[in-house]
């Protein structure tokens, strides 16, 4: 199956690579194309058997599963302009969280899907979100589920839950990268450790906590317990974190739900929603 890509920005590359890594795709299966043309060849230029198409037109008409991986509002134009290409043999992959499966079903006689994935996605490890459309065939579905499940867990989430879900899945490497950042700058503010060395200790603590999470050998509640003991160091540290964290990250939840609301909004305004 020849697979398409329309946008090949960091989250369109970061699929690609990954698929090519984890051997799920063969580069000559993928014909991509991108605003920016240079964005393509560069990728291209790693993968040599990857066709390049001048345009999305051309990347529809040579494939059959297409990943359009634009902004939000440049979807529903780029999905008018190519809807009289599409058949219903075709399957449209959208990887932004504001359009709904329903929306994309709107505009195009197609096959559709939503699937949100993550940066962890390139180290052929986290978590893509799947949605499917009502009229997305079980081989589609398949096909896609096996797709990434080569470089990640698939999990099906319901609309009601696609922000929170992305925000833990796609947001939350950005969001924990930032709080560890800031970790190790205060190590070194209030010691003599040099950036350098926290900055190795803090991300290989990190790997070592994902490994112990990965292999189940500790839960987060039980690894916080063996590593916390009673009255020593690291309580007076968790105390610290339970006096002076607070709603930070209700607070978090609220304003991503806030900018996802205004997206939506719109996005419904050029599909006719509201």
């Amino acid at each position: 199956m020849n697979i398409g890509f329309i946008g090949t920005g960091n989250m369109g590359r970061i699929l690609i690579d990954a698929f090519i890594e984890s051997k799920a795709v063969h580069p000559s299966q993928l014909i991509i194309t991108n605003r920016t043309k240079n964005k393509a060849k560069t990728i291209q230029k790693q993968h040599r058997e990857i066709q390049l198409g001048d345009c999305a037109e051309e990347v529809v008409r040579s494939s059959q599963l297409i990943f359009v991986c634009v902004k939000p509002l440049d979807i529903h134009p780029l999905l008018i302009k190519i809807k009289p290409l599409l058949t219903h043999e075709h399957c449209i992959v959208s990887i932004t969280s504001p359009i709904s499966v329903e929306q994309l079903e709107s505009i195009v006689p197609t096959q559709v899907a939503r699937i949100i994935p993550s940066i962890t996605n390139r180290a052929l490890s986290g978590v893509s979100l799947m949605t499917y459309g009502n009229h997305c065939s079980a081989f589609y579905q398949n096909y896609l589920t096996n797709l990434f499940s080569s470089m990640s867990k698939t999990v099906s989430i319901p609309q009601n839950i696609t922000r929170v879900s992305s925000d833990i899945v796609s947001c939350g490497p950005a969001f924990f990268s930032f709080l560890l950042q800031r970790f190790i700058d205060a190590a070194v503010q209030e010691t003599e450790i040099s950036k350098e060395e926290a900055t190795i200790m803090a991300s290989d603590m990190i790997i070592g906590m994902g490994k112990l999470l990965e292999k189940e050998i500790f839960t987060l509640p039980t690894l916080q317990e063996k590593v916390c003991v009673k009255g020593g160091v690291t309580g007076e540290g968790i105390k610290v974190l339970e006096a002076e964290l607070g709603d930070m990250f209700v607070h978090l939840f609220q304003k991503t739900h806030e900018k996802f609301d205004e997206d939506i909004e719109l996005v419904e305004k050029q599909f006719n929603f509201t």
